[in-house]
């Protein structure tokens, strides 16, 4: 048995190479799996346990695992029968249970050889353990490797990650609930975020844990590693202030830093989708009626996949819905043209009868060049079949949950008065969902500089709850407010707002008449016309708190003083220096110590280093962001449109600076509705 320790982080290779990190991930898989020895593909058995298979289910479909040679993919935990002589490949985390189970099958002669994989760095005593087990079960030869592979993390976009860490570790890191061992063992999980070589983090609180842990982490690795990541070529010293550094920085922040893109409507297609239909693993699941013309006759449920070679969604994820529902009308009028021009060309009646190898007067090289065209065209119309039916989801959920009334008033959201979300809170004609009234309800209570008295919270208690919503979440959000809104960054509009009054008259009516074309199957000549009054209701554009901090950090010479102010005090950890790190303790006496000012928050390790001002001022082309206690589509989305701005405006030329590069992630990429009623609302039961 060989043990072989990789310390490349996937992170950082992604990055380092241009890749995006959703490439990157895909070539490592490929790289496990798709084994050919002598240029032979070699067939084999695949078992994950439920990280593995969500790490490969978020980049891969069953038609690449095919192609790679996996006949059979089975989960660790489900009864399996043995398969003789077959190579497996293990992808698992290394935990005792996971060991216990690899060395059954290998016993019972389940697979063999094995090639074992382990989705991140497996710690000295199991492998030691391991090691015993399987000189027991004299097992040793059915085994042709072990990897640490550092892929334990779950790629939703191209440049878009979460550990997988469930939907409460909000809940986990701030409730008084939470017991010692389990909130080490939530720090200790976002440790093995991988190998990034500087580190910038507010004080106190958990990103303030994790960065001193990855920083101590890191430098033992450099210590007592010949050969790492940062040997030979990759030691690049640090940039004069100003200068933009060869080397990527990794900003930690806690998720208190800004609730509100957690709660708020937004207007791009991946949010939409995130919003309204639940989107996980970049699957979703669609209602469409079984009878366009006879809707008592009910619905059927479809799922789709939002895949890389998804031409339609690739183009048009980040984009505000109008332009989309633009793009759909332009694309399939494509798309008839190109049908019809292939069918002109070999006499056929239309591409089914091309298909049929029928109904056909062309010549034989036409219709050789026809066929092979075939299969691109019906690819490109299943595509746009399904964003089809996906828009016309998302216009019902608007038209529903009249989502376009809450996005535009969350636009200029500081300007509503008490009275005014009030009177929204208690009108019953404002969408059927309370938990949308509640969500706008925090927003403002966060945004705006007015004070509430006791009994004016309590009225706004009150009629949320009469409305449906459970009130409980603004317990728990009154005690954060102070900390949200010491870290929040306003951004002004660098555009006008469309009037309030425009978008409540016209647009509800538009998503009416759109929702019934999409319902026909066709958008007709007229789409134009339709969708014009639309675009007038774009997002205006606004950088959000962590594309703020980013900026600061990433190119402190363009950002505003306000943003570099906020930024000044954060630590500055760098594995290479010399500065000596001491024992760091666990996450449970940093929560005891008490500081964080919150029930269940962290305080200081007291362990960082306060950057001096050349550290400050040094700049950064690309960046790792990740956020602890939850991630939000949105500001990955805002960061992913500040980068391709600032990069635009840069040109690519050396006197206007590199072009900047951004990869967005969190313990856990959580929508609006989960982190209300799954993590505020429980937390708001225990503040009262």
């Amino acid at each position: 048995m060989t043990a072989h320790n990789w310390q490349a982080d996937s992170l950082q290779m992604s990055i380092s190479q241009g890749q995006t990190l959703r490439e990157r991930q895909i070539a490592s898989l490929e790289n496990i799996l798709n084994s050919k020895p002598d240029d032979n593909l070699v067939w084999k058995v695949l078992v994950f346990d439920n990280l593995g298979r969500d790490v490969i289910s978020s980049v891969l479909r069953v038609n690449d695992l095919r192609a790679w040679g996996v006949t059979v993919h089975l989960n660790i935990n489900a009864q399996r029968h043995a398969i003789p002589d077959v190579p497996v490949v293990y992808l698992v985390e290394p935990t005792d249970a996971n060991l216990k189970l690899i060395t059954s099958d290998l016993s019972r002669n389940l697979y063999s050889p094995a090639h074992i994989n382990f989705l991140s760095s497996i710690p000295r005593p199991l492998l030691e353990d391991f090691a015993a087990q399987t000189a027991a079960a004299n097992t040793s030869e059915n085994i042709a490797q072990v990897f640490d592979q550092y892929l334990n993390f779950i790629v939703g976009e191209p440049d878009l990650f979460s550990l997988g860490m469930g939907r409460d570790t909000y809940w986990a890191l701030n409730s008084a609930q939470t017991k010692d061992e389990e909130l080490d063992a939530v720090v200790d999980r976002v440790n093995g975020l991988g190998v990034i070589p500087i580190i910038r983090c507010p004080k106190a609180g958990a990103a303030e844990m994790i960065s001193a842990k990855l920083d101590r982490k890191l430098r033992d690795h450099i210590l007592n590693s010949k050969d790492n990541l940062f040997s030979s070529s990759n030691q690049r010293q640090a940039s004069p202030a100003g200068i933009a550094s060869p080397r990527p920085v990794l900003i930690v922040l806690d998720r208190n830093v800004d609730l509100i893109p957690m709660l708020s409507h937004s207007w791009t297609y991946q949010s939409l989708v995130h919003d309204v239909l639940s989107m996980k693993l970049n699957r979703i699941t669609v209602e469409t009626p079984l009878d366009e013309n006879n809707p008592t006759k009910g619905v059927t449920k479809r799922s789709y996949d939002l895949t890389t070679s998804d031409f339609f969604w690739a183009k048009n994820a980040g984009l505000p819905f109008p332009e989309v529902a633009a793009d759909i009308d332009v694309e399939l009028k494509k798309y008839t043209e190109d049908a019809n021009e292939l069918t002109k060309k070999t006499g056929a009646a239309s591409i089914e009868d091309l298909q049929n190898e029928s109904g056909t007067s062309s010549s034989a090289h036409h219709l050789k060049a026809a066929i092979t065209l075939l299969p691109e065209l019906r690819e490109r119309k299943a595509t746009l079949d399904m964003h089809m039916n996906i828009l016309s989801a998302l216009l019902q959920g608007i038209k529903d949950r009249q989502l376009d009334n809450f996005f535009q008033l969350e636009e200029n959201i500081a300007k509503q008065t008490k009275v005014q979300i009030l009177e929204l809170i208690n009108d019953d004609t404002k969408g059927k969902e309370p938990l949308d009234k509640l969500r706008l309800f925090i927003i403002w209570f966060l945004s705006t500089e007015v004070e509430l008295s006791r009994a004016e919270m309590l009225q706004f208690e009150g009629a949320l709850t009469k409305a449906g919503a459970d009130a409980k979440a603004f317990a728990y959000v009154k005690r954060v407010r102070e900390i949200t809104r010491m870290t929040m960054m306003a951004s002004a509009p660098s555009q006008p707002a469309p009037q309030q009054s425009d978008l409540f008259r016209g647009f509800s009516s538009i998503s009416n008449r759109l929702t019934d074309r999409l319902k026909d199957g066709a958008l007709g000549a007229n789409f134009e016309n339709l969708i014009s009054g639309v675009k007038n209701f774009l997002p205006v554009n606004k950088d959000l708190t962590i594309t703020k901090i980013t900026e600061s950090i990433m190119d402190p010479t363009s950002a505003p003083s306000s943003a570099i102010a906020k930024t000044e005090g954060y630590l500055y950890f760098d594995p290479r220096s010399a500065n000596a790190r001491g024992t760091l303790p666990p996450a449970s006496q940093a929560r005891n110590a008490g500081g964080a000012g919150m029930p269940g928050g962290l305080g200081s390790m007291g362990s960082g280093t306060g950057a001096t001002f050349g550290q400050r001022r040094q700049g950064f082309a690309e960046a790792v962001v990740f956020t602890v206690g939850g991630g939000s589509i949105d500001e990955y989305g805002n960061l992913q449109e500040w980068a391709k701005r600032t990069s635009a405006a840069a040109g690519g030329s050396a006197a206007a600076g590199p072009r900047k590069r951004v990869v967005y992630g969190s313990t856990e990429i959580v929508n609006a509705r989960d982190f209300v009623t799954g993590e505020l609302i429980r937390l708001g039961g225990e503040s009262g």
